[in-house]
């Protein structure tokens, strides 16, 4: 254990989930003074560092750590792909950048409206259209609405274009999702049970929080998406891809994983009690603390 020294203008090593950066403790504090980073190195704190390079390891996917460092440095968000500003904003949260954060949700924002321009129908518009019985968006382009805490129950989405919508705390219980298009949609803490998502492309969606509990993912596309502490009790999740998904800490006790792609998803800490994974190949999935008690595990690859 070394004591960091105080001076803002002193090199630091850090090593994040395996990826190694430099920089200085002044970029670590001055722009976010309240974020953990700036905690971290203030001076008043003792850090581990190895003992060669006196490297500071933090327990995070690194694969984004360069754009925190360079928001830090410049203080301008970057320029992404969609379904990445979710995963950048889960480690801003982590790290808690605000700053970052209320960049990212203005850059989503401005984005929201220059869909809405394209959007076929508005938030009011669906607030007067779940009134009545029965109701169906299918195969309707709802790209950036925010449909949040609205009552979506038993609504049919099929086939619709739902990119970027916000659909937080939405009720949507037994609501369907055939085949929509959902890349970086937001579901946290969304009402999801019963579900029907097959076939759905729900890469980078957060789904953090959200209910899934027998809900249908049957060859849904869920790369690089976030289920942190989703509630996916017997959900039917066969042939789904969850390659780089983030699953630590989310309930999948009795869930069918059937053929289901698992490379290098983040299963730590999750409950997988008397799941099916029968053939499932695990080699490169993180089972670190993972309940597997009574699961199926005839054949897996591990």
């Amino acid at each position: 254990m070394k004591n960091l020294q105080s001076d803002l203008s002193s090199v630091v090593r850090l090593n994040i989930g395996g990826k190694k950066f430099c920089t200085t403790t002044d970029t670590l504090t001055q722009r976010e003074p309240d974020s953990m980073l700036a905690a971290m190195f203030s001076g008043r704190h003792t850090l581990c560092q190895d003992s060669d390079k006196g490297y500071v390891f933090v327990d995070r996917d690194g694969k984004h750590f360069r754009h925190i460092l360079n928001w830090l440095r410049d203080g301008v968000v970057p320029t992404l792909e969609e379904y990445q500003y979710s995963e950048l904003l889960r480690e801003a949260e982590y790290y808690q950048l605000l700053g970052l954060i209320d960049g990212i949700y203005a850059v989503l924002n401005k984005k929201k409206e220059v869909d809405e321009f394209h959007t076929e129908l508005t938030r009011t518009d669906i607030i007067k259209c779940i009134q009545s019985e029965k109701v169906r968006f299918r195969g309707v382009n709802l790209s950036g609405l925010d449909l949040s805490k609205l009552d979506l129950s038993y609504v049919d989405f099929s086939y619709a274009c739902l990119k970027n919508v916000f659909f937080s705390r939405a009720n949507l219980q037994c609501a369907k999702f055939r085949d929509v298009d959902a890349e970086a949609s937001i579901f946290h803490n969304a009402t999801l049970r019963e579900c029907e998502f097959t076939g759905a492309n729900l890469r980078g969606a957060l789904l953090a929080g959200a209910c899934l509990q027998s809900a249908n993912l049957q060859d849904a596309c869920l790369v690089d998406s976030s289920l942190c502490g989703a509630d996916l009790r017997t959900a039917h999740l066969q042939n789904a891809d969850l390659t780089n998904a983030n699953l630590e800490g989310a309930v999948l006790e009795g869930a069918n994983l059937k053929g289901a792609k698992l490379n290098n998803a983040n299963l730590k800490g999750a409950n997988l009690q008397r799941a099916y994974l029968r053939h499932v190949n695990l080699r490169d999935t993180h089972l670190e603390g993972a309940r597997l008690d009574g699961a199926n595990l005839l054949g897996a690859i591990r």
